[in-house]
């Protein structure tokens, strides 16, 4: 069993590694309009932070409440577009819409309905951040702490 540990790891450095690009899938946003990730998002030098969060994650509901006060600033330094990409399952679909209008976010959000853009990514955990420039994923952020939001933003500025 110890010698399946480093195999594992090595495993998952590599499929880690392997994703470079954006996956070709569409979705759709909360009003049902389908959206493609590689087109609709992916303007040139632009930078896109596709933040994954479901309605019963409180990390990433803060996550994302952070990003919304926040973004106004970023974007006075940096060409970005902030992304929420809803993955409720059947279950707690119903709330996405309710609970991003009670908060105010001035973001796009998108719904994953059947989680194929968070399969296609290899995302087993969320809150996870996805940021991508021309096409390429340029940065991975999984999990959210209070802070992260200030982290993030430094490493965007290297971007």
């Amino acid at each position: 069993m110890k010698n399946l540990l480093p195999l594992f790891l090595l495993f998952v450095g590599f499929t880690a590694m392997a994703q470079k690009q954006m996956p070709n899938v569409s979705l759709s946003d909360l009003d049902g309009k389908k959206v493609s990730v590689t087109t609709d998002f992916m303007e040139k030098d632009k930078i896109y932070i596709f933040s994954f969060w479901a309605t019963w994650c409180t990390p990433c509901i803060s996550e994302l409440e952070e990003m919304n006060d926040m973004q106004e600033e970023w974007k006075k330094s940096l060409p970005i577009e902030i992304i929420a990409v809803a993955t409720d399952d059947s279950r707690t679909q119903k709330r996405i819409k309710p609970l991003v209008n009670g908060k105010g976010w001035d973001y796009k959000v998108i719904v994953d309905t059947n989680q194929e853009l968070k399969r296609a990514l290899g995302i087993v955990n969320i809150p996870y951040t996805v940021v991508v420039k021309n096409g390429v994923i340029v940065h991975i952020q999984n999990g959210y702490v209070p802070g992260s939001e200030s982290e993030l933003f430094t490493k965007l500025k290297t971007l």
